[in-house]
């Protein structure tokens, strides 16, 4: 069972939540501990060794006592600057406790120390652990005891293990701080390639398989109607509806396979992009001439990944809009990054000339899905149409 006060809170990962547990009551447990050596000390001095007991060091442990108590009932922050003074208090008593000079309190001021360097490195960082470390060993260094000498040792030892462990963990919190704005990022980055995927996947459908569905739906309506009125003219029509099934039934295919996540051959783009080809070759019956570079491409993968499926759906736009006899994928790498065409002989675009990617957007021309693939790759794209001659497309891909 979970301790009283303490409660779970939840953070997103991707599309989870998960609870993470409380973290320690470090300031009960410091308080509670700082009581308990203040009594010590006071016990130590007053009541168990009275000899000659100094009043006023007897006044400042029992004023540190209250202090304390009255601290752990409030259950004061530790952060902050209501915090560092306590610290600064707390080093105080530590010099006040090694300055008496007793062999019996010596154990006793080494602990607290410890306890001390533990408080600095719970709730502050490396700037005051030194601080805390070098006062406490400078004013050991002064005290005129022989004895102290041990607990010098121990103060400079110890101190400079804290100071270690200080800088070693600020440097690992910065470097949680960053994985976590990575993180952040990543997800972010994830989520809005998640709804332009899920975008163009809306649109491509709405164009593709759902405009063949529907156009089914209005000719099975004239075929019924045909029926009706002329069997041999209904035999007719639903011969040609046999026929507009299986074109559908092909681009529907097409479609799905479009969908399919690329089979990537580690960073090797072009045998990649090779097989894609001849892939299509098979299932198109369309013949295809690929021409690539020998020069390595050197894409990251997440690139690689957007540059094929390019490649695919400007190959399904051939078959399904061109009705093209032929097929010209030309793969290069210059100066100015990675160039990949795609040219056919087939109908062309309902517009003639060559138009960039700008001026595609503003005159709202071109395959919508292949616009956004490169604006996302801030690549170039340029558009060639001859009507009843064929069209090229052709990307240009900045080099990382």
């Amino acid at each position: 069972m979970m301790a009283r006060g303490a409660a779970t809170r939840s953070i997103s990962i991707g599309s989870r939540r998960v609870l993470v547990s409380p973290k320690l009551d470090w300031s009960r447990g410091v308080s509670l501990t700082r009581i308990a050596l203040a009594a010590g000390a006071l016990a130590i001095t007053c009541v168990i060794a009275p000899e000659q007991p100094a009043l006023l060091l007897c006044a400042a442990l029992g004023l540190f006592l209250v202090s304390s108590i009255l601290r752990g009932i409030r259950g004061a922050a530790q952060r902050g600057m209501l915090g560092l003074l306590a610290l600064f208090g707390d080093t105080v008593y530590f010099l006040v406790v090694a300055s008496y000079g007793s062999d019996r309190l010596l154990w006793l001021a080494s602990v607290f120390f410890l306890f001390l360097l533990t408080e600095a490195l719970v709730f502050y960082g490396p700037v005051e652990v030194a601080v805390i470390s070098g006062v406490s060993a400078t004013f050991c260094a002064a005290l005129p005891y022989p004895q102290i000498r041990i607990l010098e040792r121990t103060v400079l030892v110890a101190g400079v293990l804290a100071c270690g462990f200080a800088v070693n963990r600020r440097r690992q919190a910065e470097r949680i701080e960053s994985l976590t704005a990575k993180l952040g990022a990543a997800e972010k980055a994830a989520e809005k390639a998640g709804e332009e995927e899920r975008i163009r996947i809306a649109s491509d459908f709405h164009d593709g398989p759902l405009q063949s569905f529907i156009s089914l739906q209005m000719r099975l309506e004239i075929l019924r109607k045909l029926l009706a009125r002329d069997a041999s003219a209904g035999m007719e029509e639903l011969s040609q509806l046999q026929t507009l099934a299986q074109s559908q039934i092909r681009d529907l295919r097409a479609f799905l396979h479009s969908m399919r996540p690329v089979d990537v051959d580690g960073a090797n783009l072009v045998s990649t992009a090779r097989r894609t080809a001849e892939s299509f070759q098979k299932e198109s019956g369309i013949p295809v001439t690929f021409l690539s570079t020998d020069a390595p491409v050197g894409l990251p993968p997440e690139m690689t990944q957007e540059v094929l499926q390019m490649l695919r759906e400007a190959l399904h736009n051939v078959q399904k809009h061109a009705a093209a006899t032929r097929v010209a994928v030309a793969l290069e790498k210059t100066d100015r990054g990675l160039e990949i065409s795609v040219d056919d002989n087939g109908h062309g675009f309902n517009f003639a000339g060559t138009y960039s990617l700008e001026e595609l957007e503003l005159l709202r021309l071109g395959p919508a899905s292949l616009k956004r693939r490169a604006r996302s790759l801030s690549a170039d794209l340029l558009v060639e149409s001859r009507p009843g001659r064929g069209a090229g497309i052709k990307f240009r891909i900045p080099l990382p």
